[in-house]
């Protein structure tokens, strides 16, 4: 890991496993995808308030939640993949790989 405390999304991925497994697979996938709604819920609350054209301006408090809420959704993304088998980082080759993902979604 790099000074800033950056990390690989294989290490991160590994990381909630390590932490959370055990409740993660009993819980089961069901319950786990309901979890990462909720916190997609909350990322689309915090996104609101933080909208470049809110008045009064965001407050650094709003900045520091929506960031949250980002970490939020990738931690329980990590935990449905987990809860699945899926090795995140494998699946977001198909972004690196020539070819494989072109274009744009209206």
């Amino acid at each position: 890991m790099a000074d800033k405390g950056d990390i690989t999304v294989r290490a991160f991925q590994e990381l909630i496993r390590a932490r959370y497994f055990k409740t993660d697979s009993a819980r089961g996938t069901p319950g786990t995808f309901m979890w990462l709604i909720e916190e997609v819920g909350e990322l689309a609350t915090a996104l609101q308030d933080c909208a470049p054209d809110k008045s009064p301006p965001p407050s650094s408090d709003d900045r520091e939640n929506l960031a949250e809420e980002f970490a939020d959704v990738i931690a329980w993304l990590m935990t449905l993949a987990n809860v699945n088998g899926v090795d995140v980082a494998d699946a977001l080759r198909k972004y690196t790989e020539e070819g494989r993902v072109e274009g744009v979604k209206d």
